[in-house]
This record gives structure tokens, sequence and C-alpha cells, in this order.
């Protein structure tokens, strides 16, 4: 059974691509890495929630460094674009580099991707071009296809699983408060 290294955003997105993935007769890791998500206390639940998930998957999960200060390094110069822009694609860049170097340094995978490419508001073509141009080990898929994101919500209901409404980082949450104000 081929193994993957699935890098987690969140719970509910995990629960869609973990079961796809198993569908599919991977053996599945996970790998939750994500300096972007603001703030700390919303950090924490995502993280929380894993639990659930791992249980009910039976999926072993590890959790990479809270390294804010290297996400706002790295996505400097790019704070005022919008959602879909540059700046996401730096930070998709951050976080499969980082899940890259689990894979490599572990050597116990046969490939590794990431649950990014569930949500509706994400360019799979794009998180899937950064994949592969980090390595030939990148499997490509969009876990939107096939009601992907709706059956994700629902397991997500089903194991009561927390479900955010903005991306994680601050950006993101300014710029979905601004358009729920106006």
């Amino acid at each position: 059974m081929p193994k993957v290294l699935l890098h987690i955003c969140c719970a509910g997105c995990a629960a869609g691509a973990i079961a796809r993935l198993k569908e599919e007769g991977f053996e599945v890791s996970g790998f939750f890495y994500n300096p972007n998500i603001h703030p700390l206390s919303e950090y924490q639940k995502r993280r929380q929630n894993l639990n659930v998930i791992s249980r009910y998957y039976s999926v072993a999960i590890q959790e990479g460094e809270y390294d804010v200060q290297r996400w706002f390094k790295e996505i400097r110069g790019y704070e005022k674009e919008p959602e879909g822009g540059k700046r996401c694609a730096i930070c998709f860049r951050l976080r499969l580099e980082k899940t890259y170097q689990l894979f490599c340094q572990e050597q116990k995978y046969d490939f590794f991707t990431t649950t990014l490419t569930i949500g509706p508001q994400k360019k799979s073509q794009i998180i899937n071009q950064i994949g592969t141009s980090i390595s030939s080990y990148f499997l490509v898929r969009d876990f939107k296809k096939k009601d992907g994101f709706k059956h994700a919500v629902v397991i997500s209901k089903q194991l009561g699983i927390y479900r955010q409404n903005y991306c994680g980082c601050i950006f993101s949450k300014q710029e979905r408060q601004k358009r729920f104000k106006s």
C-alpha cells in the first residue's frame, strides 16, 4: 500500500482529503504546519480538532512548529494582496516545502500532498504547480472534485468538528470582516 504524507491545513479539510486518499488505497499520515494561522487561539482550536480526525481515521498527525515570524518574513511586501493572490502562493510554497522536508527526513513515504486543494477559494492548479515544482513526489490532487468539499462538511458536522470561516491568515480574516461589514 503506497504511503502519503498529507499536509493538513485544518481538521475540516483533512476529513475530506483523508477519506479520498484512503478510498484510493493510500496509507495516510498527517502533518499540521500552518504558521499563517492567526491569532494563536485560532491555531490552537484548529490543532485541537485534529485529534478527532486522527482518532476517527486512525491517522498519525505530526505538528510542525508555529513559526509566525517566518511566515511574516516570507510574505513581507505582499500584505495587501487579495485572497488568492501572490501572498497565498508564497504561503502555499512555505507550507509545502516544510512538508517536503519532513517527507525527505523520514524517508518512509512514497508521496506527499496537501488538503489545501479542497477549499472552494483555493486554486488547485496553482497549489499543484507549486507542489510539483518542489518535487516529482508531490501527489497532484484536486480534493474539491467529486463533491469533496461538500463531503468534508458532512463529515465535519457528523464529528462535531469546528469549521472556520477564513483561511487562517490575519489578512484573510480582515478581508472577510470588511466584506461582511459592507
